[in-house]
């Protein structure tokens, strides 16, 4: 044994020292690949290899020609000694003891994957494909089959990736380390699709963490288990060609948008309550949606996240879809099904901030990498989350490529990022001394700034035909402007304040509401200021603010009465459309994650009144121009009645070029009222096309039999109308109407 610590001179030194041995049997040597593998030696070749449990251990080449028998090292597991080639290459060692005998290609024989130019835009920041070299990817290399892996963790002293494959032992697979970038990489051959693993981690401060979950996973187990399984590309082949050519070819604020927003979880379940598959899901949520005339679906984030009531807004996989349903080439059938009927899949998107579970990206390597080390920066009082240091280039290139990944491999047609006002502003939800002020001495997070302009330039740039849509709940100037004209770059922005004002009005006793008219006017002075969405989303129906229905005030009558009139006023107001799931029937109690909604509803005519008013109110947005062509322009609306204070109602025109106006009328209280003036632009027989009261809505029936004229007055004309109680009356001239029929 002395013999191998002082080799005699000019001989070859093929055993490791005792100090580099017991590092390697450690799992703490700082670079296993200058020692494992296959080695000059003299005029030839040495290998090592670090088996643990294996008595004896035999080297051969790939096509199976023996290439010597290994001696045992200084480390219990580590074996050592010369070949017999002439070449470098493979090697598959054969490993021994009392139980029998296996075998295993060695990692180390390998070269690595990725390469310099990998390194050199990784390290610039400006990386598009990150998803395809980080992470896992099962690839043939260097004449065999077997997994990549790739992951970000510059002040680690050692990563290995850990799983069924290595009997979760950190010591057998340690990574090499690419110092330039900070990454660590390593082929393991026979490592195949579908097997879990994890990366084990020492520190800088040379202690190990907790097993980490793979930040660019594109599967994760389902929780409660928390590890990344390998996965390849997704297998799919598409079939929506012209639903993304005609959104590449149009403009998204001229083309009709009503969104149905749906948590995958609840809005149906099995017999047995469990989660609906994404294949279940689209043989039901589809048709259902075709049939209700929405154009979008939005989803609640359907990224991996360990804890059922966070809805998904804290996500520990980005790139993973949930496990909970299935495979992801379920969610690529489901998108692909979706367009294939003209629908738009749309996801809600999370880079705000991220949940501070051990296994996820929470220090992880040690340091805070993804998140600021100070928590005035770097900590969410609101959620007890992490926030992304945004001023981290990586960091922002991770999250960039992450968009990029969902437009890419799922054909997502936009992202809803949630919580922008979070990432704005420094001192979101702060007391004075709880955050720090930019370079300027200012409150604006300029880096998240700079984030989300990168973010959308990125995605713009590279998907036609996709949008962006930001829930910014401030006055923050020019979100859904273009970048080149100092905009965020956002395609749209939901409008806080209709949902706010609006629900704030409906929610008042009618006899109150003459006191409060301004809450509806109000909004049409900023309405066109930015894209607009008019969200109704599932944030207004938890947390003890009650069902829409159940935030109207009176009777059950007046309940549904102006539940419908609420409807038809925001169908036509301007501003595109988004409800979320329930409230397209009535739902009366308030939205829970853990169970599906109230189907029985619908055997209550009100019910099933309220699902017909939102279906033909959709089909009317889509069909006519006038509702939705100019529905983020000052030319597409024009006030008829806005100031009947007394009466509390409310009438305007929808316009677009070249098309037939529509008259909206609303009277929001529950007196009708008869020979009501109304100015229109045009003479002749106006016809009623819909009618909120309307008895086959489960209203009183009053109306206008379906038309009325409009007199010439000179230089307007005047139509006397029936207004019935709590509703929404539209009208068009009536050979449009025919025409359009």
């Amino acid at each position: 044994m002395n013999e191998r610590d002082a080799p005699s001179a000019g001989e070859p030194v093929i055993h490791l020292t005792r100090d580099e041995a017991q590092a390697i049997g450690a799992g703490t040597h700082g670079d296993p690949f200058s020692v494992l593998g296959i080695h000059p030696c003299g005029k030839g070749f040495l290998a090592r290899t670090f088996i643990p449990d294996a008595a004896e251990v035999a080297a051969f080449t790939l096509d199976g020609k023996e290439a010597g028998k290994l001696e045992p090292g200084f480390a219990p597991g580590l074996f050592e000694g010369k070949l017999k080639l002439r070449k470098k290459q493979q090697l598959e060692y054969r490993a021994s003891n009392s139980g029998g005998e296996w075998t295993i290609v060695d990692p180390y024989c390998f070269g690595p994957v990725l390469g310099p130019m990998d390194d050199y835009y990784i390290g610039e920041g400006s990386h598009l494909r990150l998803f395809d070299k980080m992470g896992a990817h099962p690839i043939h290399h260097e004449g065999v089959d077997g997994t990549h892996f790739a992951v970000w963790a510059p002040q680690a002293r050692r990563v290995s990736v850990v799983g069924d494959f290595n009997v979760w032992d950190g010591r057998r697979h340690a990574m090499r380390r690419r110092v330039d970038t900070g990454i660590w990489e390593i082929f393991l051959p026979g490592v195949s699709a579908g097997q879990p693993y994890k990366f084990e981690i020492i520190g800088a401060a040379g202690r190990s963490l907790p097993l980490k979950a793979d930040p660019f996973a594109r599967r994760a187990e389902l929780r409660p288990q928390t590890a990344s399984i390998v996965t390849p590309r997704i297998d799919h082949e598409w079939g929506d060609k012209a639903h993304r050519a005609h959104w590449s070819s149009v403009e998204a604020r001229r083309q009709p948008m009503t969104i149905y927003e749906v948590h995958p979880g609840s809005w149906r379940r099995n017999d047995d309550g469990n989660f609906l598959s994404w294949d279940q899901l689209a043989d039901d949520l589809i048709p259902y949606c075709v049939e209700m005339g929405f154009t979008h679906i939005e989803f609640l984030p359907v990224s991996e996240h360990p804890y059922d009531p966070s809805w998904g807004y804290q996500t520990t996989g980005l790139y993973a879809p949930s496990a909970r349903f299935g495979e992801p080439e379920g969610f690529a059938r489901f998108v692909d099904g979706a367009h294939r009927v003209g629908i738009s899949v749309l996801i809600d998107w999370v880079p705000a901030h991220f949940p501070m579970d051990p296994h996820g990206l929470i220090r992880f390597d040690g340091t805070a990498l993804y998140e600021h080390e100070d928590p005035r920066q770097g900590f969410h009082p609101d959620w007890n989350t992490a926030i992304y240091n945004f001023g981290r280039k990586e960091v922002l290139s991770y999250l960039v490529n992450n968009a990029l990944y969902w437009a890419e491999e799922f054909h997502v047609d936009g992202l809803r990022v949630d919580a922008v006002a979070s990432m704005l502003y420094l001192d979101y939800s702060r007391k004075e001394g709880e955050w720090i002020p930019n370079k300027d001495g200012g409150r604006e997070n300029l880096e998240a700034v700079h984030f989300l302009r990168e973010m959308n330039k990125a995605v713009y740039g590279s998907h036609r035909g996709i949008i962006t849509v930001a829930e910014e709940s401030t006055s923050w100037p020019k979100v859904s402007a273009p970048v080149h004209e100092d905009g965020l770059g956002f395609g749209f922005k939901w409008n806080m304040g209709f949902m706010n004002d609006t629900l704030d009005y409906f929610s008042r006793e009618p006899i109150h509401r003459k006191h409060h008219h301004d809450a509806i006017t109000f909004g049409l002075v900023y309405a066109f200021s930015e894209n607009f969405v008019l969200p109704i989303s599932h944030d207004e129906v938890v947390h003890g603010k009650g069902s829409m229905l159940n935030k109207m005030p009176g009777d059950e009558w007046q309940k549904f009465a102006n539940l419908r009139a609420y409807y038809g006023f925001m169908w036509g107001y301007p501003g595109k459309k988004l409800l979320f799931m329930g409230q397209e029937f009535g739902q009366r109690g308030e939205w829970a994650e853990s169970r599906q909604l109230d189907w029985d509803h619908l055997d209550d005519p009100r019910h099933h009144g309220v699902q017909l008013l939102v279906r033909d109110l959709n089909r009317l947005y889509t069909s006519l121009p006038a509702l939705h062509a100019r529905d983020c322009e000052g030319e597409g609306f024009e006030w008829i009645v806005a100031d009947d204070k007394e009466n509390s109602v409310f009438a305007w025109l929808r316009k677009a070029p070249g098309q037939a106006p529509v008259a909206v009328i609303c009277n929001l209280t529950p007196v009708p009222r008869s020979n009501y003036e109304i100015r229109l632009p045009e003479g002749g027989h106006w016809r009623e096309i819909f009618n909120s009261d309307s008895t086959y809505y489960g209203g009183s029936g009053q109306g206008n039999s379906g038309r009325v004229p409009a007199e010439d007055m000179g230089k307007t004309h005047v139509a006397r109308i029936h207004l019935p109680p709590l509703s929404t009356l539209m009208l068009t001239p009536e050979q449009e109407a025919e025409d359009g029929a």
